[in-house]
């Protein structure tokens, strides 16, 4: 019988995720594996959560991947601290606006949405009148919106909710590890993100980060957490204590991945490894520029790891992805509802991020083009 993984060719991966994976996590993946309780494997725990704290700027005790996608690690932050009747404003300028909305209504919260231009950032002052407005239990918006590589100020935004009892809700799927994250500085409760973007591990995990203000929440909730499987309450006596509680069996092999995807980062230095998206970013804009394209996002709110790129009158979106691929074997990604055939989105995240990668991309555009 034919074995269908021989015929896996390597791809450089540039669309909207996962980027390329290293040998280093590559090799780590492939480490024997422990039981999920072994002695030794609770150590490695124990050092990531020390590895997301460091990246994260945060001394939040309840920082720890959960077993699923960021997907699972949105939904997980939302049954956990959403109860039915709580006021929540989500802040919408992309699809994964739209799906925190979608998730907080299906939870039977009161929820507002702010929405923002496609392309362009959240307006701080539009929410701080919002905030005037209304109280909310919480509020929530994307860092790097990967639907349109867009930066949204989640300090500035933080700074509004400070001295509110509201939570603050952050999305750091795209940002984490190829931007700055400084949680408690900037005021967050809340942060989720996902392995197969800037950290370069393949997808299946979901650091989740909570402040003592988010655990409150979550302990006095006056119902049960709607979710077995990502309750918190329940998921932590797994994560922490001498005696671990068996939750889930815990995919083994994929935390060594993790593990040392934040190593090298760690080693690397997180200011480096900034540094590089954003070189790479800047290499990757001069070279559309000299073909005649042009970003969909002002080049203030631009992210370096997500760049929406406008697609030229004439040119077929989708033949031009299909041409990358089957002939040069580079993904890039399409646009996501209204910017549905209008963009192509050409990532630069985490080992992706590398003169070389930009360097080769830019070649087989020109050819393509």
């Amino acid at each position: 019988m034919e074995n269908l993984l021989d015929g896996i060719e390597e791809v450089l991966l540039m669309g909207p995720g996962p980027s390329c994976v290293s040998d280093e996590v590559y090799a780590a993946l492939s480490k024997k594996t422990l039981g999920h309780l072994d002695p030794y494997f609770v150590k490695i725990m124990d050092a990531i959560k020390g590895q997301l704290q460091a990246l994260l700027q945060t001394e939040n005790r309840l920082t720890i991947p959960l077993s699923g996608t960021g997907s699972a690690g949105m939904e997980a932050l939302f049954v956990n601290l959403v109860e039915p009747g709580d006021n929540v404003l989500i802040l919408k300028n992309g699809v994964f606006g739209m799906r925190m909305a979608e998730v907080a209504t299906r939870l039977g919260a009161v929820v507002d949405v702010l929405e923002f231009e496609w392309g362009t950032p959240v307006d701080v002052d539009a929410v701080k009148k919002q905030l005037e407005v209304k109280e909310y239990g919480m509020l929530a918006v994307v860092h790097a919106e990967t639907s349109t590589g867009v930066l949204n100020p989640v300090a500035d935004i933080g700074k509004l909710v400070a001295a509110s009892p509201c939570l603050y809700l952050v999305d750091a799927v795209t940002s984490l590890g190829g931007i700055e994250i400084a949680q408690d500085t900037w005021h967050i409760d809340a942060l989720y993100s996902g392995t197969q973007k800037c950290l370069s591990c393949p997808p299946g995990l979901a650091p989740v980060s909570l402040s003592p203000a988010a655990v409150e929440k979550l302990m006095k909730r006056q119902t049960k957490v709607p979710n077995w499987y990502l309750d918190l309450s329940l998921i932590v006596n797994y994560w922490e204590g001498e005696s671990r509680a068996y939750h889930h069996t815990a995919p083994i092999n994929m935390l060594y991945g993790l593990y040392q995807a934040l190593r090298l980062i760690l080693d690397e230095g997180p200011e480096m490894v900034y540094q590089r998206h954003r070189e790479c970013h800047e290499e990757l804009v001069v070279g559309l520029g000299d073909l005649g394209l042009e970003m969909l996002v002002d080049k203030p709110y631009r992210l370096p790891m997500l760049n929406a790129v406008k697609v030229p009158q004439g040119v077929d979106e989708a033949g031009l992805r299909r041409r990358l691929l089957n002939d040069y074997k580079i993904e890039i990604g399409a646009g996501l509802g209204p910017l549905a055939g209008k963009i192509w989105r050409i990532g630069l995240m985490g080992h992706t991020a590398r003169p070389d990668n930009v360097e080769r991309f830019l070649r087989a555009l020109r050819e393509t083009l």
